[in-house]
């Protein structure tokens, strides 16, 4: 499809409700996040590890299935998985419409999503399954920007020093921090711009980090969401305790018993 049909079908979309395809993907393998000691120590998915008592896949799910702005939601996990996955879903998330099987990839397991989308879907928003404190509002300020600009990502202002190093960690460069962004999911795009990108980048051999590599390679913009410092992705074992805090930080914010302005 050319680039400027593409952006014919967006302006159409824009003249009526926008239909969005959530694909969270939830298939890694868990590597390095493993808890235990010594002779207990054991790798688990992260994706389905417990945080403030409910498996971070059902966190994610619950937090797009509340945002009105989503119309389906997807999940892609490990083939062996699909089954626990289902039961740990269905019944609780009614927008719940496919669980699928990735591919060895994280790009693989993003088209194996893509594959089952409404074909009426005008916007796709990819999430990773490991960032299980997304909010329902952080979803609809990204889809938002995205209806605005075609594409949006979530994102975090960068607040330290950034430096380039080489391969044998010797600094070649000090990145400008002000115009740094460390990029999050959710990740939205118009459907056919996202499918343009991926089946390309698939065409062309080419392999990306993140989703916005996909469309930016064939020259479209994506809006950088500033969503705070919260969404954060579950990697390492001691990523569980810093998200549990977090959730307990917005329970205590909720309640109302300390100010935001004196933390």
């Amino acid at each position: 499809m050319r680039i400027s049909e593409i952006f014919k079908r967006a302006s159409a979309a824009l003249e009526r409700k926008k239909m969005v395809s959530a694909i969270i993907l939830a298939s890694g393998t868990g590597d390095r996040f493993r808890i235990g000691t010594g002779d207990r120590l054991e790798t688990i998915k992260k994706q389905f590890i417990s945080v403030g008592g409910i498996p971070a896949i059902v966190r994610c799910a619950a937090e797009f299935e509340k945002c009105a702005l989503v119309d389906e939601i997807i999940v892609v996990t490990g083939e062996e998985d699909i089954e626990y996955c289902r039961r740990l879903l269905e019944g609780n998330i009614k927008k719940l419409t496919h669980v699928t099987a990735g591919g060895e990839t994280r790009q693989k397991s993003a088209m194996a999503g893509l594959d089952l989308v409404d074909e009426s879907s005008d916007f796709v928003a990819v999430h990773d399954g490991a960032r299980c404190l997304v909010t329902a509002d952080i979803i609809e300020s990204v889809l938002r920007e995205a209806f605005a600009n075609g594409a949006a990502a979530a994102a975090e202002r960068a607040v330290d020093t950034i430096k380039e190093a080489d391969c044998d960690g010797m600094i070649i460069n000090t990145i400008d921090r002000d115009t740094a962004w460390l990029m999050k999911t959710p990740q939205a795009f118009m459907a056919d711009m996202y499918r343009a990108g991926v089946y390309s980048a698939e065409k062309d051999g080419v392999t990306v980090t993140d989703d916005c590599m996909l469309v930016e390679r064939l020259g479209f913009k994506v809006k950088a969401v500033d969503c705070g410092r919260e969404n954060i992705k579950l990697t390492y074992p001691e990523d569980r305790i810093i998200a549990e805090a977090i959730l307990r930080y917005r329970d205590i914010m909720k309640r109302g018993e300390i100010e935001e302005d004196n933390v």
